[in-house]
């Protein structure tokens, strides 16, 4: 058993979760579309401490959501898990944004091409199968409207995260499948985290940072079909 701290703050939501042994217990987040971390996030971990009738010498863990995401609520995320970590002499837990991202999408079967927001028409992106294996790492991208050509001509494939709303008005595809007003949430971390913890794949608390993804490559043009 291991009862798991997780913190969301890569995107506009900030989002805790405590859960047990995988499974979230409560969920607090607030997407207010401006960044509340800062005001918010040590109030939902007290609160949901209170609710859970613990105190943080309870906790056996705390994850952190590594990004990609917004610098600055990475940052205060980060800190957050970092502090508490520390005092507690406890161990830290990165989770992949994308790949939580990602488990939002229940299909049986395609891709899933989970996918943050950046600037103009550039997205963070992962690519994974239906059992949220990562079939193609985190990259930086441009998108054109031949962008995951060759995944759509194979099977469908299903978009989620706030990189969709761009992405949808560029790609015209029978198997396109767009999931709209999906972020990033701690309530998809909690089984993540735990699958770590089992294996103890902890993150050294001094020398951690948060995956900045700074670089962006254009996709390569393809044929249209």
């Amino acid at each position: 058993m291991a009862i798991i701290l997780n913190i969301e703050t890569a995107t506009t939501n900030c989002s805790v979760s405590l859960s047990k042994s995988g499974e979230t217990l409560i969920l607090k987040e607030d997407n207010s579309k401006s960044y509340s971390h800062a005001e918010n996030l040590h109030v939902f971990i007290n609160v949901i401490l209170k609710e859970a009738g613990i105190t943080s010498k309870d906790l056996d863990a705390v994850a952190i959501s590594k990004g990609p995401g917004s610098y600055t609520g990475l940052r205060i995320g980060v800190s957050a898990a970092k502090g508490l970590c520390f005092a507690l002499d406890i161990p830290l837990i990165s989770v992949p944004t994308l790949e939580a991202l990602a488990h939002q999408v229940d299909c049986n079967d395609g891709v899933i091409v989970a996918m943050l927001d950046a600037r103009r028409l550039e997205v963070y992106a992962a690519l994974f199968n239906s059992n949220y294996d990562e079939i193609r790492e985190t990259e930086a991208e441009i998108l054109d409207e031949n962008a995951y050509t060759e995944y759509l001509n194979k099977s469908k494939v299903y978009f989620v995260g706030n990189g969709v709303e761009k992405t949808k008005g560029l790609i015209n595809h029978p198997n396109a499948i767009f999931i709209e007003d999906k972020l990033p949430s701690a309530s998809e971390m909690g089984v993540l985290a735990y699958n770590k913890y089992k294996i103890s794949d902890f993150e050294d608390v001094a020398y951690f940072e948060p995956y900045y993804l700074k670089d962006f490559v254009a996709l390569k043009p393809k044929p249209k079909s």
